[in-house]
């Protein structure tokens, strides 16, 4: 199965392409741009230098959220278009289980966080034994001191990802020495974690995939507060 992958719940946006189990090719990119005006300009580039056509995709995977409102919502629109185009498989995958598979260690605590506002992250938290993934919580989001309150008693190493790393890093380290900060360039959300993600998972209908925000916008909450002073 010819797997596309897109990635677009943070700052940066990347595409990755599968062959199968096989990564033939990844495109990141980390500059500013919207990812309207990038997302899909990377799949057509990723696509020629594979040596591969759009109509030979079979599939489609994409990290539903949480994360960016704008992103997410860009990601899984672009998705659902392409899938729809060509009547193909689409699969949405939580982008925290995303990040715990694209960080690839063997063993380990893998904590995703990324930044939520509001003294929160979102976040939840996975065990890899022998490199099979086994999640321990849902995807939520959670204060700061609450987290660090649930890493206190694990024993084993808690390698974090994601754009929250290194707040999480730095606020948490003294209470919780057994935090581990990766790479940089491994520290944030990839695409090939998404199409990882999709080939342990079953397909979505598309019409019934929409982006996960695990809160409301902040839009949301601001008419939710007034409509309650009425």
């Amino acid at each position: 199965m010819l797997l596309l992958a897109f990635e677009t719940s943070a700052k940066a946006a990347s595409v990755a392409l599968f062959d199968g189990e096989i990564l033939l090719g990844e495109q990141y990119q980390n500059t500013g741009l919207t990812h309207s005006q990038t997302l899909l300009t990377m799949a057509q580039d990723l696509l020629k230098q594979c040596g591969k056509t759009p109509q030979e995709v079979e599939a489609v995977a994409v990290a539903n959220g949480p994360g960016s409102f704008t992103g997410v919502r860009i990601g899984v629109a672009a998705a659902k278009g392409f899938a729809w185009g060509r009547e193909i498989p689409i699969y949405g995958v939580s982008t925290l289980e995303a990040m715990a598979l694209g960080l690839g260690i063997y063993e380990g605590y893998v904590c995703p966080v990324m930044d939520a506002r509001r003294s929160q992250v979102y976040n939840a938290l996975f065990y890899v034994n022998q490199g099979h993934l086994q999640r321990q919580t849902p995807d939520r989001a959670i204060a700061l001191e609450d987290l660090q309150k649930e890493l206190l008693f694990l024993e084993k190493p808690v390698f974090l990802v994601g754009d929250g790393s290194k707040l999480c890093y730095n606020t948490l380290k003294e209470a919780v020495p057994q935090l581990i900060l990766p790479p940089e360039g491994r520290m944030h959300q990839r695409a090939v974690g998404v199409g990882l993600a999709a080939l342990q998972s079953q397909p979505d209908n598309p019409a019934a995939l929409f982006p996960n925000y695990l809160r409301l916008s902040q839009a949301e909450r601001e008419r939710n507060e007034k409509l309650q002073q009425k």
